[in-house]
């Protein structure tokens, strides 16, 4: 199938822009309360989570020290997901960890593909 493959460089942004735009909004919920109320009180662990989440996530979208903080962004989730996850069970699926596994791929591949195209990098 190669239809698609004059619009890899496209797709690829798209995938940058939105991951960073999702994963910002888990720090916007944390430390703003919007569009939901963050249902923990906040700890150092959480709070750190939040700022990479927040400011992490816009870089990675703007596509601006894409891949450092794509890498950075890739190890909190890995963190993330063993202490809050993976010790409830090892299956994504079965202990809710899908989202973070996920975030935690896509960023390590954004972290080894760079900023792309529609970035303030420029590869």
């Amino acid at each position: 199938m190669t239809f698609l493959d004059k619009y890899k460089d496209h797709t690829y942004a798209l995938l940058r822009i939105l991951a960073g735009l999702m994963f910002m909004a888990h720090g916007v919920q944390k430390f703003f309360d919007f569009p939901t109320e963050f249902p923990w009180p906040l700890n150092p662990m959480s709070t750190g989570a939040g700022a990479i989440e927040l400011v992490g996530g816009a870089l990675i979208a703007l596509g601006f020290l894409t891949r450092p903080v794509a890498f950075l962004a890739s190890g909190m989730c890995a963190v993330g997901y063993w202490m809050v996850h993976g010790s409830t069970g090892l299956f994504p699926i079965a202990n809710g960890g899908e989202v973070i596994a996920l975030y935690c791929f896509i960023f390590l591949f954004i972290a080894a593909q760079g900023s792309g195209i529609w970035s303030l990098d420029k590869k």
